[in-house]
């Protein structure tokens, strides 16, 4: 049972006498009197950030932010961050992955909800991206750097792979959405600059489909973190890239998260002029922590297709987010899918 009780709300996570109780666990003598709420966004989950007074000892930031699930009718979705907070509970401090530092989590004893506290980086001078952020060919190659360490600091971790929580859901992922949501995108205004050869939502549903069976046995397991587009990074105050959201983090074979990432943070020429430079520096940067990709090179495309075709379908199911934003990340990957024939690849494996 967590010590603390999980807040339902955020008027208890603003409580001076709650803050003091879970706070103290990791700094003894600290004494919150007083809340001052901050900015707030709220979609599904809410990211509230609040500053706290009162007695603050050396080392905890008054500036602090709070990720859970408060709006009206956000309950349902609350095992959505279950993931998130036990990989910021569990796992984060093993990695050295840079990302935002926790100062409180925990999760119910019934995984019915998750709290997770961090200090708050956008005080500090950091930036959140989304998908319309420039973004550099040398900013990716630092991106791939991350990406790297959370994989070889995780690579076939023999405790990981026993934990329940990270089990890979990657057939989960086509029980939420499927053929509608993807036909709506695909002939409507937001899916008008995906190549003609790859907007057929029965060819995307039939490859991503084909993608568990043909990457079994393609190398080691390490976490990783199932959504790795350029909106889950942040620039922290000294201009360093970060990872961030969790959500959907799981085990799972390094070239899902890089064929992904690859296939959807620069613009379509930028991708292609230099996208096999980026797979070897990935590798590159992977090898210098002491972790081999043993794969030959068609296995290597075999997979980089397979997380292009899972970011593809990612946004081809993506209903809730900005038009534009959408529209360029379904340019994106489409484009990628088209020009490395990633349909054809992951389907010709499969027979």
């Amino acid at each position: 049972m967590a010590p603390h009780p999980i807040p339902e709300t955020l008027e208890h996570v603003f409580d001076p006498a709650w803050l003091t109780g879970v706070l103290g666990d990791r700094y003894p003598g600290v004494a919150v009197t007083n809340v001052i709420p901050g900015p707030k966004v709220e979609r599904v989950s809410t990211n509230a950030r609040f500053t706290i007074e009162g007695t603050i000892p050396e080392g905890l930031n008054s500036n602090l932010c709070v990720k859970g699930y408060y709006a009206p009718d956000a309950a349902p979705s609350r095992s959505a961050g279950i993931a998130e907070a036990l990989f910021y509970r569990d796992v984060v401090g093993t990695t050295g992955v840079r990302t935002l530092t926790p100062v409180w989590v925990d999760v119910a004893e019934d995984f019915s909800n998750a709290v997770l506290i961090t200090e708050d980086v956008a005080a500090a001078g950091a930036v959140f991206l989304d998908s319309l952020s420039p973004y550099s060919v040398e900013q990716t190659v630092e991106s791939l750097g991350q990406f790297a360490e959370l994989h070889a600091s995780t690579w076939d971790d023999p405790a990981l792979l026993a934990t329940p929580w990270l089990a890979p859901r990657l057939t989960m992922v086509m029980q939420a959405r499927g053929l509608k949501e993807i036909r709506g995108n695909f002939e409507g205004p937001i899916g008008a600059l995906i190549p003609e050869s790859v907007r057929t939502p029965e060819l995307l549903i039939e490859a991503l489909t084909a993608v568990p069976s043909v990457i079994e046995g393609l190398g080691p397991l390490s976490v990783i973190t199932g959504d790795a587009h350029v909106g889950n990074v942040f620039i922290d105050g000294e201009g360093k890239i970060n990872l961030v959201d969790w959500q959907v983090c799981q085990l799972g074979n390094w070239f899902l998260d890089i064929g992904y990432h690859l296939g959807c943070t620069l613009p379509v020429n930028e991708r292609r002029e230099h996208y096999d430079r980026l797979v070897a520096s990935y590798l590159e940067q992977l090898s210098a922590k002491g972790r081999e990709v043993t794969l030959s090179g068609d296995q290597v495309r075999l997979g980089l297709a397979c997380g292009l075709v899972y970011g593809f379908f990612l946004w081809a199911i993506t209903l809730k987010v900005d038009p534009p934003i959408t529209t360029a990340m379904l340019e994106r990957l489409g484009n990628a899918v088209a020009d490395l024939d990633a349909f054809g690849v992951i389907l010709s494996a499969a027979r």
